[in-house]
């Protein structure tokens, strides 16, 4: 790294760094241990699925077997992700909005209190469709406590260092996969402890790892209690700005919502194919200008659209929100249709050995932990736009060679999940380097909100997409998820039609 741009890059904004050293780390580190919660939610799904849907299905699973039995699980594997997808998506421009209006500090309290008091219930779940509503609205909190702890940091630090910033908020959420791993490892070795108590083996297995999910609730306290609010959004208030955001305008997101699961339907039935596609394309242009709704009654309310500048003002802000949306929605569809399913395969491929699928998810994890820091840092060393190309490339080389190259899980096994990991994960550190470079500080957190959360709508089709050609490759995981690794090179192109921001200041 050239000294010029790591100078660049910490004092660019040096003059809007406004809290005190105390205040700054504090917002850090609450903002990491939210992040590694969420890494905690998203990495928990994989790990349990098989054993949960097999255990809540067993009625439906009665009488088939093999290809049947397993297009079945897969299914609802696919719905329950896509639930949880939406709902972040959901989430993220919910509590982005209420991130502009109220605080970053107050609506992070609030959504890590939502997902943190909602996923424990999973635990007691007795059917699939209950699952799949627990993980939605868990997901909500979750969505937005990445946008609103990106928001928080980067105003808090006032620009500085936001490449390190950027690789600690990747490296925690994925820190947050490692965590499910271990635990699910631990649990295993208290199976006699279990029964002791009078617990069923699906304690072990998934219920007890999903009750964990209420830990983050502590945080709420520390965040409310010691952490500083954004300067920046109090300037913004004192400026009357943030009295634009209204209630009424989240109507629109309640349109999305249910436009989305309206899509989840479409996939999660035997209807036409041009039925399917063509009501995505309607359903996904309904529920992009629904999530935009807020965002566009706000820049004509708060004195932007005198004389007409209101088309000049939206035009800029909206479009960089739709291409953070399809930069966000290229990686996030590779994780989750192709990426995701490698804990799922090593469980396939283990027979008698449960302990894989942790196995896999620990190396993929902790790889990626690495790999966060590798994405905020090749946006340093080279250019934005030149490492989202050179992510796109190496994501799809590291997915074909897991995917076709792996017959057995073994060590070679392992070594493979690990490179894929580490080099698909990178790109959640290249995203909150780049997003908070795009938006000023009034639409920030519902800007990143957006663009991160709704490429996740993009990844809960393809997820469902996944099953489907799954079932056309008779249930090859290495075929289905190769193919849906092809959306990588729609990044090489795509970046191209964004800013590069390597050296602009942090909009104010």
């Amino acid at each position: 790294m050239r000294s010029g741009d790591l100078k660049g890059e910490n004092l660019s904004d040096q003059n809007l760094s406004e809290a005190g050293g105390r205040g700054k780390f504090l917002a850090l580190l609450a903002a990491i241990l939210g992040w590694m919660f969420d890494g905690f939610e998203m990495g928990l799904f994989p790990v349990i699925s098989r054993p949960a849907l097999k255990e809540l299905l067993a009625g439906q699973l009665a009488g088939l077997e093999g290809k049947a039995a397993e297009d079945l699980v897969g299914m609802w594997n696919g719905i329950t992700i896509a639930g949880f997808l939406v709902g972040a998506a959901a989430g993220g421009v919910l509590f982005g909005w209420l991130g502009d209006r109220i605080g970053r500090v107050r609506a992070m309290s609030l959504s890590i209190l939502t997902y943190a008091l909602v996923a424990g219930l999973g635990a007691f779940a007795t059917s699939a469709w209950q699952i799949v509503l627990i993980r939605f609205v868990a997901a909500l909190g979750m969505g937005g406590e990445w946008s609103l702890g990106v928001a928080l940091v980067m105003e808090i630090w006032g620009g500085r260092s936001r490449a390190m910033l950027a690789g600690l908020i990747g490296g925690s959420a994925n820190f947050g996969y490692a965590l499910v791993a271990m635990l699910s490892l631990g649990l295993g070795s208290l199976k006699g402890t279990f029964a002791a108590w009078g617990l069923s083996n699906s304690w072990v297995e998934w219920r007890a790892l999903m009750l964990c999910g209420v830990l983050p609730a502590i945080l709420t306290f520390f965040i409310r209690q010691f952490v500083p609010e954004s300067q920046h959004w109090e300037r913004e208030k004192e400026g009357g700005s943030t009295s634009g955001w209204q209630t009424r305008d989240l109507v629109g997101v309640l349109i999305g919502v249910l436009v989305c699961f309206g899509i989840i339907g479409l996939w999660s039935n035997r209807l036409p194919i041009w039925l399917q596609l063509g009501g995505t394309l309607i359903g996904l242009a309904i529920v992009a200008g629904g999530y935009l709704y807020p965002v566009i009654r706000y820049l004509e309310r708060t004195g932007h659209a005198v004389d007409g500048e209101v088309a000049r003002d939206q035009q800029p802000i909206v479009k960089r929100m739709l291409l953070g949306a399809l930069l966000s929605g290229i990686p996030l569809l590779g994780t989750w249709a192709a990426v995701q399913w490698a804990t799922i395969w090593a469980d396939k491929l283990a027979v008698g050995m449960p302990e894989a699928k942790a196995y896999t998810q620990l190396v993929s994890a902790l790889s990626a932990t690495l790999g966060g820091f590798l994405g905020a840092m090749l946006g340093v060393w080279t250019s934005r736009r030149w490492a989202y190309v050179l992510l796109a490339i190496g994501s799809w080389i590291t997915v074909w060679v897991f995917y076709q190259t792996n017959t057995e899980f073994n060590a070679r096994f392992l070594v493979c999940v690990g490179f894929m990991g580490g080099i698909t994960a990178a790109f959640y550190g290249w995203l909150p380097l780049y997003l908070p470079e795009l938006f000023p500080t009034r639409v920030r957190a519902t800007g990143q909100g957006f663009s991160f959360n709704f490429g996740r709508i993009l990844a809960a089709i393809g997820a469902l997409q996944t099953g489907s050609i799954m079932g056309a490759f008779g249930g090859s995981y290495p075929q289905a998820c190769t193919v849906m690794a092809s959306v990588y090179f729609l990044g090489v192109f795509a970046i191209w039609l964004a800013p590069e921001t390597k050296h602009a200041r942090l909009p104010s």
